[in-house]
């Protein structure tokens, strides 16, 4: 292969079949974004299924169409890939039996991890991180006319653009970014306690101010910035030392620097594997770059990219199907990693903080329980009480999953 190829990787930790149609429908854009550039880049596309998360089988995830193939490298991670993998690096006494474990698997964390070895093992320049649930188009309301335009987005072309010069770049979401469900305010819930609510499920990202903000302004749907889908707007967002959080999705890794590439970590059944990974940014440079994701956070909105764009996003309310689960699971993952957050980041204050989560959801779940037929939101009381136990455990692993991916890097 010629040296100057570019082999850069996108990776799909996904247990949704909905993969195939983001695949299938994008493929063309993403091999079209170099056609008139000097630059040869070869494109892998890592695909991680889970066939426990939706109770899927192999046969959904494996409805890539032809011309894909044709185009574009596709490398599929079975389970049996995961394990075989796992047996010869603790065969050649590199991993023990716990640490692969730790590191290696399904599950937003140990999922991410394996993208990323597998991606170093085929050599991989750089990798960017893609959700099943998004798509490489930003959404543009005028303030005016209200009119919705659609803007599709150059995203590997964008970060390729500036990743040279960092060791991670991020990029940004427009759509239904978060899936907590649009309420009227006062009238479907009471507002200081749906406060107090998003304030103890809350996290680096989720604050009660942001998600009021979208709900008075744009129905909980966030619209892109006209410049910063037009390309315009890179910044150094952390440069050594302190600095925002990066997400896990529109995340690219400078796979050149790798050793300022952390391991990812969330506890077992939590979310933030995205926000673990963040706190041991700190001695990398990550790079804002003006390209967008279109988050279909409920899956509402698929012909998007088939390039059928609605003219008008609709809100997304608690009485829609399925908006329950998803926001129970998406509040049983926050709150899960909530004790660790804080232990790691506000560990003087620990205590008082968890016990004040934990005064603010007995007092505000049952409020959201009406928004349900079923009481299921408790369950959120009794995963703080549990995950607070175990604080202590899972910083542990936080730290031996860092510990096993430095050995990893070395081999």
């Amino acid at each position: 292969m010629e040296e100057n190829v570019i082999k850069f990787g996108i990776g799909f930790v996904t247990g949704r079949p909905n993969v195939c149609n983001v695949i299938n429908n994008t493929y063309e854009r993403l091999i079209n974004q170099f056609k008139d550039s000097d630059k040869k880049v070869e494109i892998t596309i890592f695909i991680l299924f889970d066939l426990g998360y939706q109770f899927t089988t192999r046969v959904d995830f494996y409805g890539i169409i032809p011309n894909v193939y044709k185009n574009i490298k596709i490398k599929y991670i079975t389970p049996e890939d995961i394990e075989e993998e796992k047996k010869k690096l603790i065969g050649r006494e590199i991993l023990t039996k716990s640490e692969a474990a730790l590191f290696f698997g399904h599950g937003h964390a140990k999922g991410r991890n394996t993208l990323m070895y597998y991606a170093k093992k085929y050599k991989m320049d750089y990798l960017l991180f893609w959700d099943d649930d998004e798509y490489p188009v930003a959404c543009i309301k005028n303030r005016e006319t209200k009119e919705i335009t659609w803007k599709e987005q150059d995203n590997i072309a964008m970060h390729l653009k500036y990743i040279d010069d960092a060791d991670v770049t991020i990029g940004y979401h427009c759509g239904y970014i978060s899936p907590i469900p649009y309420v009227e305010l006062d009238e479907d819930i009471d507002e200081n306690l749906f406060k107090e609510y998003i304030e103890a499920i809350s996290n680096e990202v989720v604050s009660w101010e942001s998600i009021k903000e979208k709900f008075v302004k744009d129905n909980g749907i966030t619209y892109a910035d006209p410049s910063i889908a037009n390309g315009e707007g890179a910044y150094v967002q952390r440069d050594g030392g302190k600095g925002n959080w990066v997400v896990g999705s529109t995340l690219c890794l400078n796979l050149k620097h790798i050793d300022k590439i952390p391991a990812f970590y969330n506890p077992e059944g939590a979310r933030g594997e995205d926000t673990f990974f963040s706190i041991n940014l700190k001695d990398s440079k990550i790079v804002k770059v003006p390209v967008y994701h279109f988050h279909d956070g409920f899956l509402k909105y698929t012909s998007v990219v088939k390039r059928k764009y609605p003219k008008v996003l609709r809100k997304i309310k608690a009485t829609d199907e399925e908006v329950e689960q998803r926001f129970l699971k998406a509040s049983r993952g926050w709150i899960r990693y909530k004790p660790l957050l804080v232990y790691i980041t506000n560990n003087e204050n620990y205590r008082k903080v968890i016990k004040d989560n934990h005064e603010k959801l007995l007092r505000s779940v049952p409020e959201i329980n009406k928004l349900f037929e079923d009481n299921v939101f408790d369950l959120l009381i009794s995963d703080l009480e549990q995950y607070d136990k175990n604080v202590k455990k899972h910083y542990n692993e936080f730290i031996s999953t860092n510990e096993v991916w430095n050995k990893l890097k070395k081999i």
